[in-house]
């Protein structure tokens, strides 16, 4: 009789927010596969559960909230389960608040202490894990991705910019940048594994120091298809940075948040540039790649926003002409400088209706945009195919569907043509390469 190995440890993770969140949930699977974990798809069976958490909005929050009363359940059949809390929530919760109102949690912590699971994994079930060696900079941690041809890669954390409404500096502390070698080697190790297309990642991406000639050397690397960034700051859109949307490998579109068109309400905002300066940006960005396609973030309903300057922000949005625009309804964050600056005055019917309005506009212009594209050809990078369809991204971003009975044109980039154009997808047909 052969001899009898205990099974191998399981985790589950669980992961809400932002590609940033995602791409720290790999690292944190490639920790615990190092560890001899296996990820499992039964989060009830699981001996590790991690809930990586979002604090963008409330609604991330309650989430979490909600899940523990799931977790002490799974508790009762499996005792010995150990849940861990991390991400934005634990990072802005100095005070220890929002633990107290997470039962079934017993490790909690922000995402730069990933290094230390070995340790505390250790210390609740030692039968789990026979290793000591600590890593001291989580983002050396190598991520455990699924095999694909798209990669997001991280070369900043945390951020300096102190935006009002925002909890980013407090959940991810102040910025950090990584080396510039260690970004190469790990974009070299993804495209030796098969990825053509590579988003860079950073709370505000273009204030790595050495940006631009990160983008100049991706773009050098052979086998590299497609690359792209979010999510940029305006005061960072150089001159050197903005000549760099022009490199062949360069996505045509660019990610730039503006927030609000008045400069009353950007002051207040603490955002550090004014509506001409940000439209000055905008100039220079459609002089270096015109026919750019341009996509933005937007609070309404900031405290004090008059109608008048909710009007200033539809206008610089039909001015701009952006792609599509991620609208928020401003929601107050526990310590940020806007609960402590300003009172939160805008009634909640008020600023449905305006994200409503916006909303109108954003899907007007959209189809208007996307429209322009009808019997031209695009190329996609297709994601999924199923049901005799694929679907997949075209170089300016926009969803593209065409029917196909090819095979196994998932990860390959082919030529579309487009037949038709709806607010938030193309539909074409096949084009022969």
């Amino acid at each position: 009789m052969g001899v009898r190995y205990p099974p191998m440890p399981t985790f589950s993770i669980t992961t809400y927010g932002c590609q940033m969140n995602k791409n720290d949930s790999e690292r944190m699977a490639g920790l615990l596969s190092s560890l001899g974990f296996v990820e499992t798809p039964d989060e009830s069976r699981a001996d590790l559960i991690v809930v990586n958490t979002c604090s963008v909005r409330q609604s991330a929050e309650d989430r979490v909230f909600g899940s523990q009363e799931k977790y002490l359940e799974y508790k009762k059949a499996k005792p010995d389960m150990i849940v861990a809390v991390t991400g934005c929530m634990p990072g802005r919760d100095k005070a220890k608040n929002f633990r107290q109102r997470l039962p079934a949690t017993d490790l909690y912590f922000p995402t730069p202490d990933m290094v230390h699971l070995p340790r505390w994994i250790a210390e609740l079930r030692p039968e789990l894990v026979n290793s000591d060696e600590l890593e001291a900079d989580y983002l050396k941690i190598h991520p455990q991705r699924a095999p694909g041809s798209q990669a997001f890669l991280t070369i900043q954390t945390g951020c300096n910019k102190f935006c009002t409404y925002c909890v980013v500096p407090y959940a991810r502390g102040l910025e950090k940048n990584r080396p510039l070698e260690d970004i190469l080697n790990e974009a070299r190790e993804l495209i030796a594994h098969g990825v053509i297309e590579i988003t860079l990642l950073g709370q505000t991406v273009n204030s790595h120091p050495q940006f631009a000639t990160i983008l100049r050397e991706l773009n050098a690397m052979e086998g590299l298809e497609r690359l792209h960034w979010t999510a940029a700051h305006p005061n960072s859109m150089t001159d050197d940075v903005i000549a760099c949307l022009a490199l062949p490998k360069q996505v045509n579109y660019l990610h730039l948040p503006v927030q609000c068109g008045s400069n009353e309400v950007l002051r207040r905002m603490n955002r550090k540039y004014t509506r001409e300066q940000y439209l000055d940006v905008i100039r220079k960005v459609k002089a270096a790649r015109p026919g750019i396609a341009l996509g933005s973030d937007i609070i309404v309903g900031f405290p004090g926003e008059t109608r008048a300057q909710f009007e200033e922000t539809l206008s610089l949005y039909e001015e701009v002409g952006f792609d599509i625009s991620y609208n928020a309804q401003y929601s107050p964050r526990s310590g940020t400088l806007g609960v402590k600056l300003y009172q939160d005055d805008i009634s909640k019917e008020e600023k449905r209706d305006r994200w409503d309005e916006l909303q109108i506009l954003m899907e007007k212009i959209a189809l208007e945009k996307n429209r322009v594209f009808i019997g031209k050809t695009v190329n996609v990078l297709v994601e999924k195919q199923d049901n005799g369809y694929a679907s997949g991204n075209s170089h300016e971003l926009k969803l593209t569907r065409f029917k196909t009975d090819e095979a196994d044109l998932v990860g390959r980039i082919v030529p579309v043509t487009v037949k038709n154009a709806k607010s938030w997808v193309l539909e074409g047909e096949r084009t022969a390469a």
